[in-house]
């Protein structure tokens, strides 16, 4: 077994052979990183960069993608947006995955919509770099004023005697020059983009529509063994007592071993049990099938989400925790000409992406090798660190591609299991999950009520609003503790919510969690996102308005929200980045409601039976609309037959890719209300 992007040997080799290899750090530092670094003899420590652009003399560009590919685009977006700077022919163009390691490539954590918005300037001036740097080879070798050379499309041009040479045959001279000074890397202008903001296909597209594309379940190795595992049914639970003698008579079947148990809160680790390992996948499934087990459930024992549900509303139906206070909400409630009340319930969420989680260990010489779908190699390698009780440097994570993750496979507890089992049978072995292990042992996204109230004049105009928020927040996976969601999770929609009020209320309410809580797509926008959006249309229709033009008198006049005056208990929250860099813009809420309702035909009539809701939100830094057609039938039954969607995230560097997720979404939602395609 390979890894999948370039280890330290071999770009040492390249360097040696004469590969141009630019590495990318900081934006500031780039420059001096990537010169210290291309000169390093053979067998020298190099600089740790984030990314790597490599040039070899045949002209091949190969860039490698520091963070995981699961379906969202970014080995493309990432190589698109490097190759357009540099001016490359994408036919000439490969991508690698980068194997995890921190010191290299900093943070390869992918989450939160943060790989294009964290690290554009680096992949912009990275592939600058690259092209300020072949046009100064160029113009050496020509003896020419390198003002009088430019690159375009994977050529250097002599403007003047229309003389062109090829990158690749510009690698022998670029590795003795300097790079240039910062005032010679010039960024494109926007408007001469190739490949930036255009339709491209994915790289891995032929791969993966033929079969080729190598995932977590597709995982080989010489001499390996297949493990699958009974868990504990309950979360906090453990093995009571083993009868394995049916198990062990299946053909295949090789070891039936318990696992370590973690005690709750069980973070990243895995919770235990008992792994039956065997030759095939088959004989490990068959064998399980066969354990007669018994289980000590734990506290967790009688938990029912059904009998959980009256609890959340009641604490929701109280006094909570003040997270943000503008004015005297209650007060313009209980003088207001009319009150309106919803309370608003979303259950546990399964992540269930298409390839449920699988890893594959090898231990040798106290050597921890682990390739598996992570969407954090960084916090893998530090949890099975952890859990063996090795140093971080005994442990490397290399990087499949994810056959979807959405959250899920950030956590790490199925790749612990698969390292546990190597080293304690000093043999290859690939963990399988299979779906129902999946659903039964997620990383459940949270239970959650929402209790909204508001106050409206004789004029139908909202005088005051609460909100209060009550869910297991995803710190009680790691603090046993934690009851109360932090402000990161209210500050997804509660804390920021955008409308133009004077007197407005949020609190969070405690709610103890009994099952591992995990961050899902969308995280906490999910209740808050439909409760507000549902809370918007139920005022609407108690004024007797239009939810449309209600929901634009609520946001106002078009401003920036000053946060800093927004009355919140605690600093303010913004996914990682400033306000002032990244602010709650009142304009941007209104053109996607516009622009939505525009095109999904809003005010036109509809046959019976039908109608259309309207819904915006803030979600990760990006601004969305929704229009959703329903049709309720004489029976009672729901159709989302249109879902009309406007979002404004921004620059896009992959604009396809964007499209195929919300279309993938709205395609779902329709599925699960039974809706027509």
């Amino acid at each position: 077994m390979s890894a999948a992007g370039m280890e330290r040997r071999e770009f040492l080799q390249s360097i040696a052979a004469g590969g141009l290899v630019l590495a990318v750090g900081s934006a500031a530092g780039c420059r001096k990183v990537a010169d210290d670094l291309s000169r390093a003899p053979a067998g020298a420590a190099g600089f740790t960069p984030v990314a790597w652009v490599r040039l070899d003399p045949s002209g091949t560009v190969t860039i490698v993608c520091h963070r995981s590919e699961m379906g969202q685009g970014i080995r493309t977006s990432m190589a698109m947006i490097i190759a357009d700077e540099l001016d490359a022919d994408w036919s000439r163009v490969r991508v690698d995955q980068a194997p995890g390691d921190e010191k290299r490539y900093g943070s390869q954590n992918t989450d939160g919509s943060s790989s294009i918005r964290n690290f554009l300037p680096q992949y912009r001036e990275a592939g600058a770099t690259v092209r300020a740097l072949l046009v100064a080879a160029a113009a050496r070798q020509w003896n020419v004023p390198d003002t009088e050379v430019s690159a375009q499309f994977h050529e250097v041009i002599h403007r003047p005697s229309g003389r062109r040479i090829g990158y690749g045959d510009l690698v022998s001279t670029a590795m003795a020059l300097p790079l240039p000074a910062g005032d010679r890397i010039k960024l494109k202008d926007p408007a001469d983009f190739r490949y930036i903001g255009k339709e491209i296909p994915i790289v891995d597209l032929r791969d993966i529509t033929t079969g080729k594309a190598i995932y977590g379940q597709d995982l080989r190795h010489d001499g390996m063994l297949v493990a699958v595992v009974a868990r504990p049914p309950v979360y906090g639970g453990q093995v009571g007592s083993l009868d394995s003698s049916e198990a062990e008579k299946v053909p295949g079947v090789e070891r039936v071993i318990r696992l370590p148990r973690a005690e709750p809160p069980t973070g990243f680790n895995a919770v235990g049990g008992v792994a039956v390992v065997a030759r095939n996948t088959w004989a490990a499934m068959e064998g399980r099938d066969r354990l007669k087990l018994t289980w000590i459930d734990g506290p967790n024992a009688n938990y029912d989400s059904d009998e959980y549900r009256p609890q959340l509303l009641a604490t929701a139906n109280q006094p909570a925790k003040a997270v943000r206070r503008q004015g005297d909400a209650a007060a313009a409630i209980a003088r207001a000409a009319r009150r309106v009340t919803a309370d608003y319930y979303v259950p546990h969420l399964a992540h269930a992406q298409m390839e449920p989680p699988a890893a594959l260990a090898v231990y040798q010489n106290g050597q921890m090798e682990i390739w598996a779908p992570t969407q954090s190699p960084q916090d893998a390698r530090d949890t099975v660190a952890g859990a063996l009780k090795l140093s971080t440097d005994k442990v490397t994570v290399h990087v499949t591609l994810l056959g979807g993750a959405f959250g899920r496979k950030s956590k790490p507890d199925f790749i612990v299991e698969a390292a546990w089992l190597a080293r304690e049978l000093n043999q290859p072995v690939k963990v399988v999950w299979t779906r129902e292990d999946d659903i039964q042992h997620d990383y459940f996204h949270t239970v959650a009520v929402e209790h909204l109230e508001a106050g409206m004049d004789g004029q139908a105009r909202v005088t005051g609003w609460l909100h209060r928020s009550v869910l297991p927040p995803i710190g009680s996976t790691f603090n046993r503790d934690a009851v109360y969601q932090s402000a990161g999770e209210a500050g997804q929609g509660v804390t920021d919510l955008p409308f133009a009020l004077d007197h407005y209320l949020a609190e969070v309410g405690p709610a103890p969690a009994h099952v591992r809580i995990g961050w899902y797509r969308s995280v906490i926008n999910i209740p808050h996102a439909f409760a507000i959006g549902s809370f918007v249309d139920e005022l609407a229709h108690a004024a007797g308005r239009d939810s449309r033009e209600f929901l634009l008198e609520l946001l106002g006049p078009d401003r920036v929200v000053d946060m800093s005056q927004a009355g919140l208990a605690g600093d303010p929250w913004n996914y990682g980045a400033s306000f002032q860099q990244h602010p709650i813009d009142i304009a941007r809420y209104r053109n996607v409601v516009q622009l939505v309702s525009g095109r999904a035909g809003w005010g036109e009539k509809l046959p019976s039976g039908e109608g259309r809701g309207i819904a915006v939100h803030r979600s990760f830094l990006s601004y969305v609309a929704a229009v959703a057609r329903v049709k309720v039938g004489a029976d009672g039954s729901v159709a989302v037959p249109r879902v009309d969607v406007a979002i404004d995230a921004g620059f896009v560097a992959h604009p396809e890719r964007v499209r195929a997720q919300i279309e993938a979404k709205a395609v779902t939602m329709e599925t699960q209300r039974g809706g027509e395609r």
